[in-house]
């Protein structure tokens, strides 16, 4: 509840006195584990979330929830795809409650037939942050993307649009949905509604209502301003979301396709530049 009204220290001291009452508790200490990744304080993540593992240390979510850390923080995919390949080896039932982070490590390899496996393993789940939820199918209209097969993911969209759109008729004010909505209208090249639909979807989450799903909004709507070739829009609701706590980060910027339409842009390495991990004085 803190972290979505935004007071994300009152939550960390809610949650470390939690942990002092019961150091046991292991979804404690995932939640605040997760709330310093928000924060980008990912030393004190890791240390969180190595108690946790202390105590079950072979649960699979954590183990690869503690990889992706490395991954946002350092733009180092190496983690993740070995705890990944470990799990797939020792652990073949765990796979899919880990297949969304196994995709994400994939695309940030560009390791396209690891995300397609990914993918198949995730079946019907979904991936994503917060209440931002995309299934497989929009996950192969993205791994399309990125493999810049413009009729692949244009299908992949156009198949999955139709029930998007019931969920917003559904839904009219739930933001999250219009939200993929207008992602799916991006990909589509639909520009004029994609805009208008984003919006509306920041609109419906203002930061101060949701702080966790309000960053999401602006984050997302500078991917759909980015994929719609407004490229000033796009720096501009990425360098706001970029100084708001949650997973705008050095490691996703830097690696996931999302932000393809950007690279090479001053602007946008500066953003890149702006969150990359600072080497301690010496």
């Amino acid at each position: 509840i803190m972290r979505r009204r935004g007071k994300h220290e009152e939550g960390i001291e809610n949650y470390k006195r939690a942990v002092q009452l019961d150091p046991r508790n292991f979804y404690t200490l995932q939640q605040l584990s997760l709330s310093y990744t928000i924060l980008h304080r990912y030393a004190e993540a890791l240390a969180a979330i190595d108690r946790a593992l202390a105590i079950k240390p072979d649960d699979p979510e954590t183990k690869a929830t503690r990889a992706v850390t490395f991954l946002l923080w350092k733009g180092d995919f190496r983690p993740l795809h070995q705890v990944i390949d470990q799990i797939r080896t020792q652990n073949p039932t765990a796979v899919r409650s880990i297949a969304d982070v196994w995709f994400i490590g994939a695309l940030a390899e560009r390791d396209a037939t690891g995300a397609e496996m990914a993918l198949t393993a995730l079946g019907n789940g979904t991936f994503g942050d917060n209440s931002t939820q995309f299934n497989a199918e929009f996950g192969r209209g993205l791994l399309a993307r990125m493999m810049k097969d413009d009729a692949k993911a244009h299908a992949a969209f156009a198949a999955i649009r139709p029930e998007q759109q019931k969920r917003v008729e559904a839904q009219p004010d739930y933001g999250p949905a219009l939200c993929i909505l207008a992602l799916i209208d991006a990909g589509l090249g639909r520009k004029e509604q994609a805009l208008q639909e984003i919006q509306r979807a920041v609109q419906l989450v203002p930061l101060e209502k949701d702080a966790l799903n309000g960053a999401d909004m602006i984050q997302y709507s500078g991917i759909v301003a980015a994929w719609v070739g407004e490229k000033d829009l796009a720096i501009q609701n990425l360098s706001k979301a970029a100084q708001l706590p949650g997973f705008v980060t050095y490691g996703a910027l830097k690696l996931l396709p999302w932000y393809d339409p950007l690279r090479g842009d001053p602007r946008f390495e500066k953003i890149v530049e702006s969150l990359a991990p600072k080497e301690p004085p010496k």
